[in-house]
């Protein structure tokens, strides 16, 4: 079992203690679902796990208690434990977890009452999937350059665009889509929720990644919604972006940490079986060397993760360069501890179906959704600058 000390660390309160053993209780005990979860069917699969985990309460974290949820508010330091807690087990179903979350967290955050009511209970219970749609094939990272556009039209709206790399693509009952919004100006955009059954949205291409999961493009043309259909304030779309997104990049490290420390357990356990040259390989100073830089990247990936969640969760003013800092360290420490974790291994470690050959496949795609590697590092950067800048202007 990976090391929970963690837990006692001051970021923490009985209740996340609580749920950390509750969450590994269940997966201990739900052994065999993680196992059969990776099947060939994706869609069908993630259907099966979306039902399993609302069935046990987990995905009531993913929502406010107004509307089904666990916690009053989103509480990120329980998304955290519970995406890292998932992630050592199986990436398929801490993903379907956390695409519940981030698919309906622009509507926790920014919804109305109606829009909240009507999607959030469904994404507790597991009875619907939902999705969120911002990324295009020339406006990945640079989100200001999304070509998708809404005008008005009636009493409602009218999205035409498409959207790539869309998660859940295919699956989801609900999307949230991210649009230019003409109307207001060139720097202004639009959040909309769409349903999948809507005859304006079709997902017209299915993309295969190496860790599979439903990923597809969205396409919208003469895609209509009624004016309710608007997750905050009209032209705020990209303030619902980052919103959304200051919240779930903590999590994502947090993912990037569970698939961290599986990579160690499986190092250690295999140091301490395998023999070469008359002892075993964690008798060997380059082997240690390893496990040791795994075991402090490991730590000081935690420190960052929940040091971000716990400022969300406390109200500070400042999250963004905290989140980011979180996600580059966490998801860039990670691909280097499975790494090693695999050269470790030796030819087993490539072999399909051993688990640090499926962590190396998992780890990959986390340093580029949800803002890459480079973007968490012009954000800090922008964040160390600008504060500087402003120390020194207090200063003269």
């Amino acid at each position: 079992m990976a090391d929970r000390t963690f837990l006692n660390w001051p970021f923490f309160d009985d209740s996340h203690r609580r749920l950390a053993d509750d969450l590994e209780t269940w997966c201990e005990r739900e052994r065999e679902f993680f196992v059969q979860s990776h099947q060939k069917d994706v869609d069908a699969a993630c259907r099966n796990i979306v039902k399993k985990l609302g069935d046990a309460g987990w995905l009531r974290y993913a929502v406010p208690k107004a509307y089904g949820g666990a916690t009053e508010n989103l509480d990120v330091r329980s998304l955290c434990i519970i995406r890292e807690t998932l992630a050592r087990r199986s990436g398929l179903v801490e993903f379907c977890f956390a695409l519940q979350g981030l698919g309906a967290g622009p509507i926790t955050q920014f919804g109305s009452e109606a829009l909240k009511s009507k999607y959030l209970p469904n994404v507790a219970g597991g009875g619907k999937i939902a999705a969120f749609a911002i990324s295009e094939k020339e406006a990945g990272s640079d989100v200001s350059a999304m070509r998708t556009s809404a005008r008005r039209d009636g009493d409602g709206f009218v999205i035409d665009g498409e959207k790539t790399w869309i998660s859940n693509a295919g699956i989801a009952d609900h999307y949230v889509v991210f649009c230019r919004f003409p109307e207001g100006g060139e720097k202004n955009f639009i959040a909309l929720v769409v349903d999948a059954d809507n005859p304006g949205l079709t997902v017209p291409e299915r993309i295969e990644v190496i860790a599979p999961h439903p990923l597809g493009t969205v396409a919208l043309s003469n895609c209509r919604v009624p004016s309710g259909a608007v997750v905050g304030e009209v032209g705020s779309g990209i303030k619902v972006a980052f919103a959304t997104l200051d919240v779930f990049r903590s999590t994502v490290g947090a993912a990037a940490l569970g698939l961290g420390r599986r990579a160690l357990d499986e190092s250690v356990a295999h140091a301490n079986s395998r023999r070469q040259f008359g002892q075993t390989l964690g008798n060997f100073q380059m082997t240690q060397a390893k496990i040791a830089e795994m075991a402090v990247n490991i730590d000081a990936s935690a420190l960052l993760i929940y040091r971000a969640a716990w400022m969300r969760d406390t109200g500070a003013q400042r999250i963004t360069r905290e989140a980011a800092m979180a996600k580059l360290f966490a998801t860039e420490s990670a691909q280097k501890i499975i790494d090693d974790a695999v050269q470790l291994f030796g030819g087993r470690g490539v072999v399909v179906g051993e688990p640090v050959e499926r962590l190396y496949r998992e780890i990959r795609a986390l340093r580029i959704y949800e803002g890459t590697s480079e973007i968490q590092k012009l954000v800090i950067a922008g964040s160390v600058l600008d504060s500087k800048a402003k120390a020194e202007e207090n200063n003269s």
